[in-house]
């Protein structure tokens, strides 16, 4: 075994490579007791919409509650049907299933992402929304799916969490919907220290509807004029991320130059799948969330990078949406999806990976076919 280690995701490192202007963030925020909807959360809000070109961004709790309040804000709920693609977290459909709607999946394409080939099949007299997600740092084809959505007058609400920054055509992931929402867990290209999320809209009703419902029904007055719930982005948590969020755009130049550097060297080998390498599509700018592979003999090659210390796992615990016992959607049969989770698995991606780490990898990967 090899004594090197490369970890999928360094941890340590979130902090650590801004500790000083971190706790300086942290430690002005406490000192003047400033811990709930505060000048911070404010001043972070305003960057974001700034940084994609929104009306309005609201700071939530997590990823999860800004994706279900989006759904509840457009009047999404019981009878309602939201297709979605199954490769992607559970939180996406749970988000549908607490709005009191019903999840339907279809399938991904060769790029992991929404296929928008299977959209209209799924489409019934039930089907209120369509929710893509942006995947890996990638965005989908929204042209086809927007121009079904506009045939069927469906509802389009994003579920961008890995894809803050990532563009379609020049346009930002999360804003191509009535709604888009954003995680910002740890291991995200923009991480706090905890559970956290972003809601985003251009639409001044939704806005107001969704501040209300992140905030107990609460209105610009302080009223309580609607049943609501607590789901806001702490202060503390907000003040960290505008910290980070000065380096953002380096930390995705860093990532975009290992995914070119993994392309480099595994971009000829037969047995493996990558995805798209930067600037090979002009329509695109991925942000490189996840470096997602398919790969020949996928689990004895996992195996054998775990042996020489390196961290590949496979999204999702290894099963798409579609696939999990007692969650009522295991009726869909999506072949493609399925015979994609037979071969894929992540490997080691983030800022803070060096180009020797990045080669080790690269070495591991070939030595393994080689044999």
């Amino acid at each position: 075994m090899s004594a090197k280690s490369v970890p999928f995701f360094n941890y340590p490192m979130v902090y650590k490579h801004q500790e000083k202007e971190i706790l300086g963030a942290m430690l002005d925020v406490m000192n003047r007791g400033a811990f709930i909807l505060q000048s911070d959360l404010v001043d972070f809000e305003k960057s974001i919409a700034e940084f994609l070109g929104v009306k309005h961004v609201l700071g939530m709790a997590d990823g999860t509650n800004s994706m279900m309040i989006a759904l509840r804000a457009a009047n999404i709920g019981a009878g309602d049907e939201v297709i979605f693609a199954s490769h992607t977290y559970v939180a996406t459909a749970a988000a549908v299933h607490f709005a009191g709607a019903t999840p339907v999946p279809i399938e991904c394409g060769a790029d992991h992402m929404m296929d928008a080939n299977f959209i209209e099949a799924a489409i019934t007299d039930k089907t209120k929304a369509i929710m893509p997600t942006q995947l890996n740092g990638r965005t989908c084809d929204m042209d086809t799916i927007q121009a079904i959505a506009d045939k069927h007058g469906l509802i389009i609400i994003e579920d961008s969490a890995q894809a803050l920054g990532a563009k379609y055509k020049g346009k930002n992931a999360g804003t191509f919907g009535l709604a888009g929402s954003f995680s910002l867990y740890p291991a995200k290209v923009l991480g706090c220290f905890g559970d956290g999320g972003l809601i985003v809209t251009n639409d001044d009703e939704m806005y107001k509807k969704m501040a209300m419902l992140r905030d107990h029904g609460r209105d610009e007055t302080g009223e309580h004029v609607t049943w609501g719930m607590n789901s806001r982005l702490d202060n503390i948590q907000a003040a960290v991320l505008n910290v980070k969020l000065k380096t953002y755009m380096a930390d995705i130049t860093r990532r975009r130059e290992i995914a070119t550097l993994y392309h480099e060297r595994l971009g000829g080998l037969n047995h493996v799948q990558l995805p798209p390498a930067p600037n090979s599509e002009s329509e695109r700018f991925d942000v490189f969330q996840n470096f997602e592979i398919e790969a020949d003999d996928r689990d004895n090659l996992r195996a054998f990078l775990g042996e020489n210390n390196i961290g590949c796992p496979i999204q999702w615990g290894g099963k798409p949406v579609h696939q999990l016992k007692n969650h009522g959607l295991d009726h869909h049969s999506l072949p493609i999806t399925e015979k994609i989770f037979e071969r894929c698995f992540m490997i080691p991606m983030h800022p803070w990976l060096s180009d020797d780490n990045v080669n080790y990898v690269c070495d591991k990967i070939i030595e393994f076919y080689r044999k």
